[in-house]
């Protein structure tokens, strides 16, 4: 049974050693006694938990796969409209790359042309925006002269430029920034905007579970 738990927690040390590897430098740069080194964890060890850097690299994409669908699903749940979802997931997500390591590196690994895994998680996001800026123009939540694919396009190289970003410059992506884009953004979107959604949004935190 403690065999099991070291191994357990090996394992995931390696995960953030990695994602936090990935999230600095790429994929094609980083290099697996690297990890091993941040890691503190044996090259063997290493071997034995991932037998090559793709799988390691797979295992924290789907690892930050799972993490961001959790908050999107709990924030679908708690909003009480489509267009408050949309701002609760925008925000949280941003702050939750800021804080969690392996969320930070899946999306980098998702859109790093060195990987030949695709852009699953990237996918997703485009689609979940999408989905929720259609039911809210369904449900009169937008206003009336805003074109629906317009808002999509907006908000998704909106968040996709907020990561690429504060990758570089980690403040881009802290609540006061995401405060500014979404109380400029909403008086255009929405047909009654509300700036205490974005103040809700924020006061939710990212919920990250690596950090």
């Amino acid at each position: 049974m403690v065999k099991q738990v070291r191994a357990v927690r090996t394992r995931q040390t390696l995960v953030v050693a990695a994602a936090e590897t990935f999230a600095d430098v790429g994929y094609a740069l980083a290099t697996l006694p690297v990890i091993s080194r941040r890691a503190g964890v044996s090259s063997g060890a290493l071997h034995f938990h991932f037998a090559s850097k793709d799988i390691l690299a797979a295992e924290v994409e789907a690892e930050a796969a799972e993490a961001v669908r959790e908050l999107a699903d709990r924030c679908r749940s708690e909003a009480g409209t489509s267009l408050q979802a949309l701002v609760d997931i925008t925000c949280r997500l941003l702050l939750l790359v800021a804080a969690d390591p392996v969320v930070r590196a899946g999306f980098r690994l998702n859109g790093d042309p060195s990987r030949k895994s695709g852009a699953g998680l990237l996918r997703w996001w485009r689609t979940l925006v999408r989905d929720l800026i259609e039911q809210a123009e369904r449900a009169g939540q937008l206003a009336p002269d805003v074109s629906a694919e317009a808002a999509v396009v907006a908000v998704v190289t909106a968040t996709f430029g907020f990561q690429a970003v504060g990758a570089a410059d980690r403040s881009w992506l802290a609540t006061e920034r995401l405060a500014q884009f979404w109380n400029f953004t909403l008086p255009r979107l929405a047909s009654s905007p509300d700036h205490g959604m974005v103040s809700a949004a924020l006061a939710g935190g990212p919920g990250g579970r690596h950090t």
